[in-house]
């Protein structure tokens, strides 16, 4: 995975409570198991004027020329709620996502965030506010600063607001590590373990013929 230290990008506010995941990938536009191709459906019951259809509706905040490349989505309340489904997460990635800002996550999503090199950061709602009021004026010109290297969010004007993520979480966003990735880190001390233990238990290792 692309590894996440410090990104500073144009914010993009989607501050509604509740939004689940299939608000941000319907099932009919899950056609595939892969992580890509969902770029397209993402928020289509919201981005698009018709079911099913791609004419995008020009009130949608990922429609709108000023909002254009954003890589921070600013989010309300229990944001990821619902189903568990981890092509939600696939969708905003693919689509260049690489933070959402929200008061709080779906436990689940968060941590299919975590471990798709998603930053999920977590800042009290008038925060989250604050930044997009910041941000509404001129969004290309005042991008918002995600440091993980501090757990700092800046914002255009300098403000800085902190964040906080379990060790092992920043890690692998740091390293871009996936939970395989994160295991193989301690490949060393698995061989040694299993070393040690086939001399006690040398019965239920199978030999090598």
């Amino acid at each position: 995975m692309e590894t996440f230290t410090v990104l500073t990008a144009v914010a993009a506010p989607l501050i509604r409570p509740n939004v689940d995941t299939d608000a941000i990938i319907p099932s009919r536009e899950m056609k595939a198991v892969s992580k890509t191709g969902l770029a397209e459906g993402l928020f289509a019951g919201w981005r698009y004027q018709l079911v099913g259809g791609r004419a995008p509706n020009p009130d949608f905040v990922l429609n709108r020329a000023e909002y254009a490349g954003a890589r921070i989505l600013l989010g309300g309340e229990n944001f990821g709620c619902g189903s568990s489904r981890e092509h939600a997460v696939w969708a905003l990635a693919e689509y260049g996502f690489r933070a959402v800002i929200a008061p709080s996550f779906n436990s689940i999503f968060y941590n299919n965030c975590i471990r798709n090199g998603l930053a999920p950061v977590v800042l009290p709602l008038a925060a989250v506010e604050a930044l997009a009021a910041e941000v509404a004026l001129d969004p290309q010109a005042t991008p918002v600063t995600i440091d993980l290297t501090t757990c700092q969010v800046v914002t255009p004007s300098g403000a800085t607001w902190p964040f906080a993520l379990q060790d092992e979480h920043r890690l692998m966003l740091l390293e871009g590590l996936d939970a395989i990735d994160l295991t193989l880190k301690d490949t060393a001390a698995l061989e040694a373990f299993r070393q040690e233990d086939r001399l006690k238990r040398p019965w239920i290792y199978l030999s090598r013929l």
